[in-house]
């Protein structure tokens, strides 16, 4: 096949993926706007939003950008803290978030912070998916049965029990119906479940005149754009706005750019962290200034769009222009839609996170399940917010926890070789006499500085036979402290006090300036044993001392 033939083939196998897209996207678009408690056109103009400035500065040939399940939990999250007002105010609120949002997004590209999502572990934002998307599907129910309650799961789930006997069992009858259509459907890729769902569900609601028995409507969707303006708040809204943008940008892009890694992985793509946080801060820009909801790079989405055979971005702009032709002649009948279908919609495209095969590793390799677990029940228990910031919380002071413990290995050679190997591990690596090797397995810093060194000094008082020489290997530590700095000072004065030689091996170019400067008093004394800084390996930190004590 030539050249152009072959591109012809790729442009039709990207049209037909966006085609096929577009029926997803649109009832997500409105789906996810209920889960922000806003109106469905906030979804909508999300959609477009994130679809063209993706497509136009994205580097992804598969991820669509558009509102997610998490970023619309999270913004109602957000504006549930954020005191009452009108709706107009409440959107002009919502407005900034989205428009803050993006702008995090442009300084980290400014920054070139493309690394920032290691800011959450990933068992942390796992488990944070797997209790949001419980969130997502409890809160779903009370348009499902026709109830009124809210607030925190916690409080959600005993007023739905409370009021049993007021269940709508036609909403709810009409939810399963279109969740098990939806899932039997899931086998075709290449239909548009969500639509074909929709459609059955206005034409069973108009046939059943459902509307008279409790069931309800979407309701009119209003699509006029008008001029995009910054919103007018007050210096204090904005602040608080800013400190909610931060962590919704944070969990956004962590969910993003997991998506955009995954199948660049699969594919053997490269990936362009810088640029797509330009994309996706210029995409959230441009949804705030259209008072829309905030856009991610969404793993179902891109899944979809990857299955459906797309092979660039231009399927992105494809769904797009689908979307705005359906918007220009279907909006009235998507109206028509009943809450019940809707929500199964949104079921649906979260169930996929309630899979608990992706949380099953950690509980094999016995490995962060306490992170996992932090995290599911802090979402059910605080919120979406409050319940990621635990979760956070809880993983920094355990990982503080494993580095404050001092790790000291003790190295002996292996064999005839100049290997030098953990003697606890290799049992037929031998100590060499009046050598005592010592190697510190995390790294230095203020919170283990000072027991760590102590660890070596007891070590080194435990050593049976006769010693000479002490290596202290710091590999791990390619930068040091000022809390360090001192504790290996200190250490140094008194291995020399014991009249031993001293070496400090492995040192990354930071760590030997800073120690260059902190010992030099010491390192200038001729009589003695020898202090030696080196950056080589410990065989040549050996050889060292040995010549040192050859010269003495």
């Amino acid at each position: 096949m030539s050249a152009s033939a072959a591109t012809q083939t790729q442009r039709w196998q990207d049209v037909s993926a966006g085609l096929s897209i577009a029926g997803l996207l649109l009832p997500e678009a409105v789906a996810y706007a209920s889960i922000g408690n806003l109106a469905p056109q906030a979804g909508i103009l999300a959609l477009f939003a994130g679809l063209l400035c993706y497509g136009a500065l994205g580097a992804s040939r598969f991820a669509i950008v558009s509102a997610t399940s998490s970023s619309a939990a999270v913004l109602a999250a957000a504006m549930a803290s954020m005191p009452g007002g009108t709706a107009g105010h409440r959107l002009m609120l919502v407005a900034g978030l989205v428009i803050l949002t993006g702008a995090f997004f442009l300084l980290a590209w400014v920054a070139r912070l493309g690394s920032v999502t290691q800011f959450i572990a990933k068992p942390v934002l796992r488990g944070f998916s797997f209790g949001l998307a419980i969130v997502i599907i409890i809160k779903q129910l009370p348009g499902v049965l026709g109830v009124q309650a809210g607030g925190a799961v916690v409080h959600l789930v005993p007023g739905l029990l409370a009021r049993a006997g007021q269940w709508n069992w036609r909403g709810a009858a009409l939810c399963v119906a279109a969740l098990l259509l939806l899932f039997l459907l899931r086998r075709a890729q290449r239909w548009p479940a969500g639509l074909i769902v929709i459609a059955l569900g206005i034409a069973a609601g108009q046939w059943l005149d459902l509307s008279r028995h409790g069931v309800a409507l979407v309701g009119a969707i209003d699509i006029s754009l008008a001029m995009p303006v910054l919103p007018r708040l007050t210096q204090e809204e904005w602040t608080r706005l800013a400190e909610l943008a931060f962590a919704l940008a944070l969990i956004l892009y962590a969910e993003s750019y997991g998506a955009i890694r995954s199948f660049a992985l699969k594919h053997g793509d490269p990936v362009a962290p810088e640029r797509d946080l330009l994309a996706l801060g210029a995409a959230n820009v441009l949804a705030g200034l259209l008072q829309a909801m905030p856009v991610g790079a969404g793993y179902s989405a891109t899944s979809a769009n990857e299955a459906a055979g797309a092979t660039s971005r231009l399927a992105g702009l494809v769904a797009a222009a689908v979307v705005g032709v359906i918007v220009l002649t279907l909006l009235p009948l998507v109206a028509l839609t009943p809450v019940p279908v809707l929500a199964a919609v949104v079921i649906h495209a979260v169930s996929h996170t309630l899979n608990p095969v992706s949380l099953q590793p950690y509980f094999a390799w016995r490995r962060d399940r306490l992170l996992v677990l932090a995290a599911i029940a802090g979402v059910l228990l605080f919120g979406v917010l409050d319940g990621l910031l635990v979760a956070i919380a809880i993983s920094l002071l355990l990982m503080l926890r494993r580095l404050s413990r001092p790790g000291m290995s003790v190295l002996g050679r292996l064999g005839e070789s100049h290997d030098y190997v953990k003697l606890a591990l290799h049992r037929e690596a031998r100590a060499q006499p009046e050598l005592l090797i010592l190697r510190l397995d995390e790294p230095l810093f203020f919170v283990n500085a000072e027991r760590s060194l102590h660890l070596a000094r007891a070590m080194l008082e435990e050593r049976a036979g006769p010693l000479r020489k002490v290596i202290l290997s710091l590999e791990e530590s390619p930068d040091l402290d000022g809390s360090s700095v001192e504790a290996l000072r200190d250490f140094a004065a008194f291995v020399r006090q014991q009249g031993l030689s001293l070496a400090l091996a492995r040192l990354k170019e930071p760590a030997y300036t800073v120690l260059r400067l902190a010992l030099g008093d010491l390192l200038a004394v001729q009589a003695g044993p020898a202090l030696l800084l080196s950056e080589l390996s410990v065989a040549e930190a050996v050889h060292l001392l040995e010549d040192a004590a050859a010269q003495k």
